[in-house]
């Protein structure tokens, strides 16, 4: 019935906002624009109607959440960096009827979903800011999804991939895209530091590791890459702790998954951290939900990641 038509790991980093400004940071993220531009472009040519992005600026406690509002309008400032994204305005179409059919199909595997309709929720940063470049005409639908998750197993992320995979193919009539939306590495430059590290990892340490992933991901080693998501998220400091990556690779088919990624905009420093867009091709997924390498999942679950 539907298809997932593209997938990928986007940045969403606040210069990009900061870029189109008058000042010192104006035309420096370009090239990450420019890649949103054009995973945009091949949105459309693919006939997406609907853009889920998993989001790691919203934070919850229990449970996964989806925004699927049919209405998104205001003016956004970052309560986090209130200095680089202030008062930028947006105004989006939800798709309440596909939360409706993602939150169904998670829980129909077992895990704990809502999707927030009829909700004064408003969306943050990891989706606005893709939003802002890759649909400025209000071309998609949007849905937002909880990925900044604080009490939650990376296996369950994994899972609920697979499950929201599974509910376009078999009940939704269009054609969606999943898009991670998070860093690679994660430690910010210390306070009062910032500028300094305004182009600039935290440490040569999580530049190798971040260069070292992107290889891997290139190559698609994605058996050995599922092994190592925990440690990576951890000692990486990832965005999010990381969920975004694994609901995207749970939808991919997690370790069974075996292409390599197209990097759109290469790896850049920002702040401190480790940015990329990366398209992920989309293949057929096993049939069966023990066929994502369910033992390998369960054995990530060893600690609170």
């Amino acid at each position: 019935m539907g298809k997932l038509a593209l997938a990928a790991k986007i940045t969403h980093v606040p210069s990009m906002y900061l870029s189109e400004l008058d000042g010192p940071a104006k035309g420096k993220r370009q090239s990450a624009i420019d890649g949103h531009i054009e995973i945009g472009r091949r949105c459309r040519e693919a006939g997406v109607d609907t853009i889920v992005v998993f989001d790691t600026h919203w934070l919850v406690n229990a449970g996964y959440h989806i925004n699927c509002a049919p209405h998104f309008e205001g003016l956004y400032t970052s309560n986090e960096l209130p200095h680089f994204i202030a008062n930028m305005t947006y105004a989006y179409d939800g798709n309440p009827e596909l939360g409706r059919i993602l939150a169904e199909g998670a829980n129909a595997d077992g895990i704990a979903t809502m999707a927030h309709a009829a909700t004064s929720l408003t969306l943050e940063y990891g989706t606005l800011v893709p939003m802002r470049y890759m649909n400025p005409d209000r071309h998609f639908k949007v849905v937002s999804v909880s990925a900044l998750c604080t009490s939650h197993y990376l296996a369950d992320s994994a899972r609920l991939g697979w499950a929201f995979r599974r509910a376009v193919e078999d009940h939704y009539e269009g054609t969606v895209a999943f898009f991670a939306s998070g860093s690679l590495s994660h430690r910010f430059a210390q306070n009062g530091t910032a500028d300094a590290y305004r182009d600039r990892m935290f440490s040569p340490f999580l530049e190798r590791l971040d260069h070292e992933v992107i290889q891997m991901w290139e190559h698609g080693e994605w058996p050995d890459f599922c092994d190592m998501l925990p440690e990576y998220a951890s000692k990486g400091h990832g965005e999010g702790f990381m969920h975004d990556t694994a609901m995207l690779l749970g939808a991919l088919g997690w370790n069974h998954y075996d292409r390599g990624v197209e990097v759109v905009t290469p790896f850049f420093p920002s702040s401190g951290t480790g940015q990329i867009n990366a398209v992920f091709p989309v293949t057929p997924m096993p049939h069966a939900l023990d066929d994502i390498g369910r033992p390998r999942v369960a054995a990530l679950a060893g600690g609170r990641l």
